[in-house]
């Protein structure tokens, strides 16, 4: 039976504030927030702030929600901060979480379509 979920339950090593990038912690399961365009990026915590322990849903589904760092434009391809809010990004070997469905300014939460590789 496939996996039907716009969300993944991965515990939180570290808090986890709404709408960040996250990535895989050490642990199994576990997430951390990630801290730059080098590491692996697996998604976005959900609308919820998280302590260390908490259950994070990471949203998978086609079309999530992320905390923009930077000025961004509809359709910038978008990689982690030091603090995991989203800035673009055109640098060869960046890995990226997708791209940006619209425009926004520093704390602004837009929605992005998901689609993570690397440029």
């Amino acid at each position: 039976m496939g996996i039907n979920s716009l969300f993944r339950g991965r515990v939180a090593e570290a808090a986890i504030a709404a709408f960040l990038i996250i990535k895989g912690g050490a642990a199994a399961n576990s997430c951390v927030v990630a801290a730059g365009p080098a590491d692996k990026l697996l998604g976005t915590s959900d609308e919820l702030d998280h302590v260390i322990g908490e259950v994070v849903d990471m949203a998978v589904g086609p079309v999530p929600f992320v905390r923009l760092g930077a000025t961004v434009a509809a359709g910038d391809a978008l990689t982690s901060d030091a603090t995991g809010r989203a800035v673009a990004t055109t640098t060869t070997g960046h890995r990226i979480i997708g791209f940006a469905e619209a425009g926004g300014v520093v704390n602004d939460v837009i929605t992005y379509l998901r689609a993570p590789g690397v440029i």
